[in-house]
Parts: C-alpha cells; structure tokens; sequence
C-alpha cells in the first residue's frame, strides 16, 4: 500500500499545558497518529519522530539533517509524501531550507498548531489532516515544500508568521496563499515562479542577521565579523537604505574581511533595489560591495545565505543568487 510519512519535530502541535506552562507532551508526538480521520484516506500513514522540541530549539544543523532525512524517506517507491509537523515560531526557516535543499520532488508539506492539544479548539489534528490531503492532491507534485495551516497552502519561500498568537498567522504578503482545502477538496490557484533549487552538501551555520536602526554606528555590524561570522544579513529601511556609519561599516567589512553582507528590509513587501544614491542609500551601499536580496524578509535571506555559502565563498557567485535580475538590469543600463 502507499503511504505518507508524517515526520514530527515537536511544537505547540505536540505540547500540553501544566503547573509550568504549555511544554512538550511526554508522550511525544502521540496525538499525530490518533487522528481519527486519517484512517479513512485510502493511504497508509506512518509516523516517525524525528524530534520534541519547542520551535525555537530547532537550528539549522537540525533542519539539514531533517532535509537528508526527508530525502532517504522519499527514496521508498511506496512513500506518496512527506508530512513535517513543527512549531510555529521557525516554520518558515525549516521548510524554506528544505525548499531550497531537498533533491526529491515529491510533495513535503510543513504543518503545525497555535493552539496546544489541551485547548480549546485546538487546530493541530485539523491541520495535519488537510496537509496529508495536500501530499495526495496530484498538483502537489512539482510545488516545492508547502505550508498548510488554517486550510490554507503556502509556498515556503513566500509564507511568513504574521500574529503571536492566532490561528491565521501564517501569510504569504505580496504573493498570497496557492491554494486552499475546502472540506476534503484541495484547491491550487497558482503556482509560485520564484522557488529555486541549490542543491549542497554542507550549510555554513555562522551566519548572523543585524536589524539596523536610527542612529545606528555599524559598531554591531564590525563586531559581528571581528567574532568569526562568515556572512551577514543586514535589515535596513525601506528599499534597503542604512544610516552614514553604517555603510562605512558595510564597506569596510566586505573589503577587508570579504564577508557577504546581504541587504534586505524591514518591510515585507516589494524588493530592496539600488534606487538612493546618498551616504547609506541602497546604490550606495552596492557600490560598496553590499548585496541587495531580492526576497525581502530577513530570516529567509538568512537560511539561503547559509545554504549559498555551503557551495562559495565567492562574492561574485554569491550575488548571482541573490540579485540575478538586479544584476541584469544594471549590466543592461551601463551597456
């Protein structure tokens, strides 16, 4: 019989309230398999857990191997999917680097819960029931690795954590959901265009992510490179500007430490783009050597910096994959 792997990390999806708080349950991830309705699917379900941790104990070494693992999973002939639960807290980073380095293309579906398995209205075994629906679904092939909560499917590069504390946390701003589970349908409306493959066989964990703010000296930024990080995201404003300092900062980091510094924004829509010439505007600052990062949010600019670096250290090579079409304007325009 085929079958979906429904591979657990932990979560609030696997947690319970006591005298402490909302904690891992004991019992692990026993919940997932007692889903009542997965028993009907036509499909055998096989649940491994991998890990039990709360969400913001997952590092990167734990999402490459979970990627390794996923792909020795989908070698069996029999395996239809793979099924991730995990915290909410760093969904989007685990499934956007399984996105990136996963050498299946068979459906991997990332899930989770806001509300822990003693609440009220918990959404946890609903939302691991239409993720399990989303691997079956034929369109799920050649997706990439999807997000699906509140029946909504996202795209992993695209999906972000937008409410503390809601079950409609997860959003994909600027591009919206691709599809959606309505009762035991699954809908797809689009496909996303932008998803890419860099295919590694190491990631590089010494990357740091700085968030600049007004008045800022670029001293953090110095003393991120002076304690032995291999690459910096930088947060900036708007379309990627920086304070004065900052840019000297910048400067003097990738030219004397020939560290990446990879420009994003604190805005989660639209793109960074070399537009202002002053002292710390986004032109400026890739004059000076900066990157500008084409997917916006930080976090995620982060996970690829890791992965890129896995394969260069040029800088060179390393701004191909963050600003390709970026780069080809520019080289247009000067011709």
């Amino acid at each position: 019989m085929k079958k979906v792997v429904i591979l657990t990390t932990g979560g609030t999806i696997a947690m319970v309230k006591n005298e402490q708080g909302v904690v891992p349950y004991d019992k692990g991830n026993a919940l997932i398999s007692e889903i009542p309705s997965l028993k009907n699917l036509g499909v055998k379900i096989e649940v491994r857990e991998f890990s039990n941790i709360p969400s913001p104990h997952m590092t990167p070494q734990k999402m490459w191997e979970l990627s390794r693992t996923i792909d020795e999973i989908q070698k069996d002939d029999d395996v239809i999917g793979v099924v991730v639960t995990h915290g909410t807290d760093t969904l989007e980073e685990t499934s956007y680097l399984l996105d990136l380095t996963l050498k299946s293309e068979k459906p991997v579906v990332c899930t989770a819960a806001m509300r822990n398995i003693g609440e009220l209205g918990t959404d946890g075994p609903r939302n691991v029931y239409s993720s399990v629906l989303t691997v079956l679904s034929p369109q799920a092939n050649q997706m990439g690795v999807m997000v699906c909560l509140n029946d909504e499917i996202h795209a992993a590069r695209e999906v972000t954590k937008t409410y503390t504390s809601n079950v409609a946390t997860f959003d994909s701003p600027g591009y919206g959901p691709l599809g959606i589970v309505d009762e035991d349908n699954v809908i797809f409306f689009r496909k996303s265009l932008t998803r890419e493959k860099i295919l590694v066989d190491k990631i590089e964990e010494r990357v740091t992510l700085i968030k600049t703010f007004t008045g800022d000296d670029g001293k953090l930024l110095k003393y991120a490179a002076e304690i032995g990080y291999k690459g910096i995201i930088l947060e900036g404003f708007g379309r990627g500007n920086v304070p004065p300092l900052v840019a000297e900062a910048v400067e003097e980091v990738i030219k004397e430490k020939q560290i990446p510094v990879i420009i994003t924004s604190r805005c989660f829509k639209g793109r960074v783009y070399p537009v202002y010439g002053y002292a710390g505007g986004g032109a400026d600052l890739r004059k000076k050597g900066a990157i500008m990062s084409e997917h916006p949010i930080g976090q995620k600019a982060k996970i690829k910096l890791m992965v890129v670096l896995g394969k260069t250290s040029n800088l060179e090579e390393i701004r191909q994959y963050f600003e390709p079409n970026i780069s080809r304007r520019i080289i247009l325009h000067e011709g």
